[in-house]
Parts: structure tokens; C-alpha cells; sequence
């Protein structure tokens, strides 16, 4: 009889809950991880709200991190009770995207269609990390161990958040002495706010309402902070440049109204990097585009995963360049990630993200 673990299982919309299922199989090029420390994101919660369609039955979760308690029969460079993580995005090193130089998109344009959302299979097409045990398929391209003396809270946020907001810096192509704006400063705002920092931005103008994030923004780079609930954020930005506009506006909420903001303070020429999940069809505005004649390019960025990836991320971890440990606000255990899960989707007492332990 196989032997059985603790896992968070979507049921039905608004529904998702801590039931047994069994310990996955290994197959050759498989690792199996015993997770230490996971999270909840804010994809989660659009799949719990049944926004984001995955199969019923399926184990929830993408940032894993763990020790490996299993190799596949195939599987070379790893040993067994090694720390690791994999990002949220697990590429398979050999298809045509990877091949193309864009592994984030492996999966895409296959049978899956739109649903396979590239390369993203945790928690989404195969089980995911919200578990006791996780099955990472492709091992060697996806495992990457963790640097000695870095713990699982300094590392947590390398397989998605910091993958994330770093590309939205990386996608809109940031310069040294760039303005940027970034638009949203939740987790994914902040990592993209460090990431403008950390390519050369020298003007970074934070755009938020919530009075700890928007002085957590400071601390990751922020140069200037606008509250949108007192001022229209593109005026103030417009303002706060002299009328020039931003070189790279990244939008990292999603929304309608934040994707506008983001092209109405760009410079010509300028770049709106967009990170957000857009759940609605979006309208350009005729003015905000210049009628199609201001040079903008607008870029969108799925996660980017992979071991190579995930090493340079814990690098700037390493090398003290960037602390994230300040977005785990919340802590829970594994049996109690039900509730975990009504405080995060709810956003309350200040949450930014949750570390979850078995």
C-alpha cells in the first residue's frame, strides 16, 4: 500500500483544503523533495477563487523549498538529503521554447493551449509544493542547491517572487541612471522595485496605498513613494519628472486602471514592462498611445525558472545585495495552511507573504 502525505487540495472554487493523498512515484529523471518551508501566492488565490481553472484534486503551491529525499534512476550531480529549491516555473531543458531561448514558455502553444501558462506545472498541471513531499520533473534542469549558510526564510522567495519582480526590471530592459515607476508594491512590486535598483535605476517612484509596503518599498530601492489613494499617480509622476515621463514603468497588479497609469507616464520610446495577471480583456487609450506613433514597446514576463535561474537569484541573496526576509510577515504549519489561506486571500493584519512549514 502506497505511503500517504499531508497536502493542500483544491476541491471546488473557494475551496481548498489539507487532505492525504499518496507519496508520488519517482521516474528516472524525477527528484522527490521533502519540503521545509513553501508559501502561498497570490496565483493561489486566484485558483482558490476559481479565477484561474486547474483540475479538481490537484496539490496547490510553486515555491518550494526542500531537502532531496529521492533520485530518480537517470538523475547525476545531486545526492540525496541535499538542500534545494526549483522555481515555480519548471522547463524541461529539451523543448522547442527552451531551445528558442525562452524557457519560461515550454508548454505553451501545445494541446494545453493558454491553460499550460508556459512552463508553470506546479500546482497547475502536476501536483505542487503545498505538500509534505513534491515530485520535481526534469531534476537536473530544474534543482538548484541551496549556498551554505542561507536559510530556507533568505531563499523562499527565489523560486516565483523574486524570479518575478527582478524580470519585470530585466523584461523593461533598466539602464544605469533610469527613472522607473512601478506600480503595485506588493511582493512581486517590491522584488521589482530591488531588481530596478540593482540594474542602475537611480529614480525609482513607488506607487502604492498600504503605509508598511510603501515603507518596505524604500527599503528595496524606492527613491519616491506616491500614495494613489490621495494623488492620481500619473500626475504626481509626471510632476516628479519635470513633465519627461519614466524610461520603464512596470505594472505589477493586473488591473485595468495601473496598466493605463503605467503607459500614460511613459517617455517616448519608453518601455511598460507588465508582470501583472490580467483577468479582463485591457483597452489602450488612444492618448496614452499616442495614437501608435510614441515608439513605446510593451513587454509581458512570465516568471522565469530553471536551475541557472534560480542560482544567480540566490547569488544576490548570498552576497547580501538584497534581504527579502522582511516579506514573510506571517508564519503557519502545514495543518493549519486552511487558515493560512482565509488570511492571505483576505489580506489581513498587514499580510505580505506566509512561510509554510510541515
Amino acid at each position: 500500500m502506497a505511503q500517504m502525505m499531508k497536502a493542500a487540495i483544491f476541491v471546488e472554487p473557494n475551496r481548498i483544503v489539507l487532505d492525504e493523498k499518496p507519496i508520488p512515484d519517482v521516474g528516472p529523471l524525477d527528484a522527490l523533495i521533502r519540503i521545509t518551508t513553501t508559501t502561498i501566492c497570490g496565483t493561489d488565490v486566484h485558483i482558490l477563487k476559481g479565477e484561474y481553472p486547474v483540475a479538481r484534486g490537484l496539490t496547490i503551491g510553486h515555491e518550494p523549498v526542500g531537502t532531496i529525499e529521492k533520485l530518480g534512476s537517470s538523475v547525476q550531480g545531486y545526492r540525496e538529503g541535499q538542500r534545494v529549491i526549483a522555481g515555480a516555473i519548471t522547463p524541461s531543458g529539451y523543448s522547442a521554447a527552451c531551445l528558442c531561448g525562452c524557457s519560461s514558455q515550454d508548454g505553451a502553444g501545445t494541446k494545453h493551449g493558454f491553460k499550460a501558462m508556459g512552463g508553470w506545472r506546479f500546482g497547475n498541471t502536476i501536483d505542487g509544493a503545498q505538500a509534505e513531499y513534491l515530485l520535481v520533473p526534469d531534476a537536473m534542469t530544474n534543482l538548484a542547491p541551496i549556498p551554505d549558510g542561507l536559510s530556507d526564510e533568505q531563499v523562499l522567495m527565489c523560486p516565483d517572487i523574486m524570479s518575478t519582480g527582478f524580470s519585470g526590471a530585466e523584461s523593461g530592459a533598466v539602464r544605469i541612471g533610469d527613472v522607473v515607476a512601478v506600480f503595485a508594491q506588493g511582493p512581486i512590486g517590491l522584488c521589482a522595485t530591488a531588481g530596478a535598483k540593482l540594474m542602475g535605476a537611480t529614480t525609482i517612484i513607488a506607487v502604492d496605498s498600504v503605509p508598511a509596503r510603501m515603507e518596505i518599498s524604500r527599503a528595496m530601492g524606492a527613491t519616491h513613494v506616491v500614495d494613489f489613494s490621495k494623488v492620481d499617480p500619473a500626475a504626481e509622476i509626471m510632476r516628479l519628472t519635470d513633465g519627461r515621463g519614466v524610461d520603464v514603468a512596470i505594472e505589477a497588479l493586473g488591473r485595468q486602471q495601473t496598466f493605463e497609469a503605467a503607459l500614460r507616464v511613459l517617455r517616448p520610446g519608453g518601455t511598460l514592462s507588465s508582470l501583472g495577471v490580467y483577468s479582463t480583456d485591457l483597452k489602450i487609450p488612444l492618448d496614452a498611445f499616442l495614437a501608435g506613433l510614441g515608439d513605446h514597446t510593451i513587454r509581458t514576463t512570465l516568471c522565469p525558472g530553471g536551475k541557472e535561474r534560480m542560482r544567480r537569484l540566490m547569488e544576490v541573496i548570498a552576497s547580501s545585495r538584497l534581504d527579502t526576509r522582511p516579506l514573510v510577515t506571517h508564519r503557519f504549519k502545514l495543518d493549519d495552511i486552511e487558515k493560512a489561506y482565509d488570511l492571505f486571500a483576505n489580506q489581513r493584519d498587514g499580510v505580505l507573504k506566509v512561510a509554510i512549514t510541515p
